[in-house]
């Protein structure tokens, strides 16, 4: 199984007046033309998906659509409560393993969730010590996450990297 974590593109800036709550900011206009870049830059890279899962907050959700497009996915986006911003890790395992039978995920998030998810992966807890920047994406393999929550951290790609392969 491939996990693909992708923190949400460049949004509106948190405590902006228009958007008092936080789940209703958007990406910006550079938010989403970089997604859509960074996008084909995974693309180019030979990843696929199976199923895009996205916090339901609207900077995700629009970041999960691009995704979409851009990868031509046909099936629905799923959206689960617990990838916002305060969710737990634990749950999302449980929540993958209970409803999806996928071999490539992406995870479309936040931070600080997103880089939790990675530790209790890759090190049960320890504390991965990253930045995931706003766009960038981390790509972990695991056998099974149903009895070990052991996963390999295979690449983590800021999206200046993913640009500039998306453009060659």
């Amino acid at each position: 199984m491939n996990l693909y974590t992708i923190r949400h593109a460049i949004a509106v800036d948190e405590g902006a007046s228009e958007y008092e709550d936080d789940s209703q900011r958007p990406l910006t206009d550079k938010g989403k033309k970089k997604m859509r870049q960074i996008a084909k830059g995974l693309r180019a890279l030979g990843v696929d998906f199976d199923l895009i899962l996205s916090s339901p907050y609207i900077r995700a959700k629009e970041t999960a659509e691009i995704l979409a497009d851009v990868f031509k996915i046909k099936t629905d986006i799923a959206f689960s409560e617990n990838l916002i911003p305060m969710g737990d890790p634990d749950l999302l395992i449980a929540e993958m393993n209970e409803k999806y039978n996928a071999n490539s995920i992406a995870l479309v998030g936040h931070e600080p969730h997103l880089t939790a998810l990675v530790s209790l992966l890759v090190s049960e807890n320890a504390g991965v010590d990253m930045t995931l920047k706003k766009g960038g994406v981390c790509r972990l393999s695991a056998d099974d996450l149903h009895h070990s929550r052991k996963a390999t951290l295979e690449w983590l790609l800021t999206p200046g990297i993913l640009i500039e392969i998306g453009d060659k």
